[in-house]
């Protein structure tokens, strides 16, 4: 028995005779014998079935070593391990490399620094070999817990707290590294070694700012630099997501989301922004979109925190999108502006009710209007920076999209108020409209019908008629920014009445033929609002700056001679309003029409360079400086207007005649006959319904509406022949029949203001019985009996009757006819 067991042992220390001389020598000061180490080698190449008895040999030492705090031993043995590592690559090496991780694995359980540095200096170098044959059963879930521990030290000695740190970040580049491309590994993209990695790296990357402000002598300052766990973090931060996979991105960036949540680092945003940086850098393009639905998902499920952490993620996803616009951002653009849109819905209604709840009580968080407002800011911000970024095609359904979604103003739309009492209608609007100037801005489309394309045109201009004067600047503004597409916007910035307009360096361009079809289309319609807004009692000095700056640019941009004429007769029609006053505007708001009917007067005298023309204008102008200059830009448009209170008797000098103009401009080849006509507006049911706010004026409407269908006004007129003479007749007679309609809708509209209350009711009863009536005849043509086999039918006094009349060869009276 003594005998077998003698020659298993020496059997056994005959397999590693090398293994003994090499790790033996005779003063661990002296370190690994380098013959020896190469007798080892060759006796591990030559005979690679004894690698795994080796290894087991030198763990057995190593433990033995570090028990005994023999730790220059322990360097030796963990020496020759790292030779043997690199010089064998044979099929066994797979057993000799889990006696290898369980030596690393007791240098890093140590508490000893050096020693824990030395085994992650060991993991590294074998992170880096690539090995001939895959391993089924290896697990590094020690090597990813403890790395990551390592990269929170906190250890007294800030040197030592420094190479920890290091090697812990080391040590999880070398786990990514081995595992990140194999995937028979253990797969290192699974949460629970992201929720790991990812955080440990961010949090020396959050300490920059702390490794900076110990700014090193010059001397020391390439070794620091090189010692710097942030930049060693941050290369390895952008080596794992560059590694990462589509499927992967969510796992690795959720604990990115998480750690800023946990340590509140969305307030500052400085730190949130630089992670995000990093990340869309480092990235795939193609993956871009995946990072952007991330961020969006965390918006909405932030939706209820502070409002200062909401705009800090709106303010990291503005920094991300804009990279993400330079590589594929894919099917995220409406996605994106629709979280955006809704999210500036909820903080308008967090900021009226002053709650996330929509109501106050016991333990609710009160919310600060102002922050809500920054978040607004926020979210219009990037609004308009990402959809900067975009092409054409994908900006022009970004403004259809949010022009969807602006609330237009109707009889029936209830109105909200909240704390403030303000309307949550009109902050919907102004808020979407401020999103629709940003994305607007800078908008260059060569062809005006798809920039402003009819339903977009319709929708924005109805919203210019209402009453709030500040929804209708935005609404001149986002017209300028779509017509302006030369950069002439700021030259027009203050109303003046230059005498050479050659020092604004205006780019002209002649009209397209588009840009003419255009206006054949919509040109009246443009008109009709420019000239109802002039007439608006709010208006201050921006809103007539817009107006002037709008009428500029449709000169420059979209002008020809038609279109020339039409503007004349449109300032010519603004000047008659200030003269007449039948709007009843006051003394600024008379002289401001004055000022910019003689500044555009004065541009476009000299845009058609017609002496004549412009020796008019002048005269005008420079009568108006002597004898009245309350009536020029120069002094409206101060910051103390000197204003007159006698408006009601301008003598014909300081007017711009129409006969004249029109006698002057006919001369050079513009229709005069057109300049002769005064500029009428034709209202439409949009331009009445978008003010109508009490009781009487919408029955003033009914009533107005119902009187045009009433059976008095049903008898039909003969047809009468159409000629020239007629045409012209009605043109002329336009005048008194416009003036003969308002003074009607006038008379209508004081009616139901000022009439009792008891003559109102009986007089919607009259209407009312009128429609009882008309029902009532329908109702006796429509309901008979149904027709008889014979033809005939038999009443009950035996009394023959005709055919019912089939339904769909009933005539209807014109009361059923949708």
């Amino acid at each position: 028995m003594k005998g077998r067991r003698r020659r298993g042992l020496a059997a056994s220390d005959a397999a590693t005779p090398a293994s003994r001389e090499a790790r033996s020598p005779r003063r661990c000061t002296d370190g690994l014998v380098k013959t020896n180490m190469e007798k080892l080698t060759f006796y591990a190449l030559s005979a690679p079935e004894k690698l795994d008895r080796i290894g087991a040999y030198l763990s057995e030492r190593l433990i033995r070593d570090v028990g005994r705090h023999r730790y220059g031993y322990v360097c030796i043995a963990m020496e020759a391990l790292d030779q043997l590592l690199m010089a064998c690559h044979c099929q066994s090496i797979n057993l000799f490399v889990e006696s290898f991780l369980k030596m690393v694995a007791k240098l890093l359980e140590s508490e000893k620094p050096n020693l824990q540095i030395l085994g992650t200096n060991s993991f590294v170098k074998f992170a880096n070999i690539e090995e001939d044959t895959p391993s089924y059963h290896r697990s590094y879930d020690f090597f990813v817990s403890r790395f990551s521990e390592m990269c929170h030290s906190s250890h007294d000695d800030l040197e030592i707290k420094t190479k920890i740190r290091m090697s812990g970040i080391k040590g999880l580049q070398g786990v990514v590294r081995k595992t990140v491309n194999d995937e028979l590994q253990a797969n290192i993209w699974d949460p629970q070694h992201m929720d790991k990695i990812v955080p440990s790296l961010l949090f020396n990357l959050q300490h920059v700012e702390e490794a900076e402000s110990r700014s090193p002598s010059p001397l020391q300052a390439p070794e620091k630099e090189k010692e710097n766990p942030a930049e060693l973090a941050e290369r390895c931060l952008r080596e794992l997501l560059g590694r990462a996979a589509f499927g992967n991105i969510k796992n690795a960036i959720k604990p990115v989301l998480i750690h800023l949540d946990n340590h509140c680092l969305w307030e500052p945003k400085v730190f949130a922004i630089r992670c995000f940086k990093i990340i869309m850098y480092s990235i795939q393009p193609q993956h871009s979109h995946l990072v952007i639905q991330q961020l969006l998902s965390h918006l909405d499920a932030n939706s209820r925190s502070a409002a200062t952490v909401r705009a800090g993620i709106v303010e990291v996803l503005s920094e991300a999108a804009v990279i993400a616009a330079t590589g594929s951002v894919g099917p995220t653009v409406l996605e994106m502006f629709n979280t955006l849109l809704r999210q500036l819905r909820l903080s308008i209604d967090y900021a009226l009710t002053g709650s996330y709840d929509g109501a106050l009580s016991l333990g609710t968080k009160i919310i600060k209007e102002h922050e809500e407002r920054m978040f607004q800011e926020a979210v219009i911000k990037t609004i308009g920076s990402f959809a900067s970024t975009l092409p054409t095609y994908q900006r022009s359904e970004v403004i259809l999209f949010i022009m969807s979604k602006v609330p237009l103003p109707s009889l029936h739309h209830p109105v909200e108020t909240g704390r403030t009492g303000e309307n949550r209608n009109r902050l919907t609007q102004i808020m979407l409209l401020k999103s629709l100037l940003q994305v607007s801005t800078g908008f260059q489309c060569n062809n005006m019908t798809s920039a402003l394309p009819s339903n977009f045109l319709d929708r924005l201009l109805s919203t210019a008629l209402m009453e709030d004067a500040e929804i209708r600047l935005f609404v001149l503004e986002i017209l300028i920014s779509f017509i302006d597409r030369h950069g002439n916007r700021h030259k027009f910035s203050t109303i003046s009445t230059l005498s050479d307009i050659s020092v604004l360096k205006l780019k002209v361009d002649k009209c397209s033929r588009q840009d003419t079809v255009f206006m054949k289309k919509h040109s009246q319609q443009l008109y009709r609002h420019i000239y109802l807004s002039c007439k608006e009692e709010t208006n201050i000095q921006k809103h007539y700056e817009a107006l002037y700056g709008l009428l500029a640019l449709i000169s420059i941009e979209l002008a020809n001679e038609e279109v020339v004429v039409d503007l004349i007769r449109l300032v010519l029609a603004v000047q008659d309003v200030a003269q007449v006053n039948e709007e009843n505007l006051p003394a600024y708001n008379r002289c401001a029409l004055y000022a910019l009917g003689a500044a555009y007067l004065n541009l476009i005298s000299q845009l058609t360079t017609v002496p004549a023309f412009c020796q008019h204008i002048h005269e005008v102008i420079e009568t108006r400086k002597k004898e009245a200059p309350y009536m020029l830009p120069e002094d409206v448009f101060v910051e103390r207007p000197r204003l007159s209170q006698n408006l009601d008797g301008v003598v014909i000098e300081f007017l711009f005649r129409q006969s004249k103009i029109s006698e002057v401009l006919g001369g050079s080849g513009y229709n005069s006959d057109r300049l002769c006509l005064p500029y009428i507006p034709q209202l439409t049911d949009e331009d009445r319904l978008s003010k109508r706010k009490s009781i009487g004026e919408t029955i003033s409407l009914q009533v107005e509406v119902e009187s045009r269908n009433s059976p008095e006004k049903e008898e039909r007129v003969p047809a009468e022949e159409i000629t020239y003479e007629t045409l012209k007749k009605a043109i002329v007679d336009s005048v008194a029949v416009e003036e003969q309609e308002r003074e009607r809708r006038r008379q209508v509209v004081e009616k139901f203001q000022k009439a009792p209350f008891e003559e109102i009711a009986a007089h919607c009863g009259a209407r009312a019985s009128l429609l009882q009536s008309k029902l009532n005849q329908i109702f006796e043509i429509t309901i008979r009996p149904p027709p008889s086999p014979s033809g005939t039918i038999t009443a009950a006094y035996g009394q023959p009757q005709n055919h019912s009349i089939p339904v769909y060869e009933m005539k209807f009276p014109d009361l059923c006819v949708y």
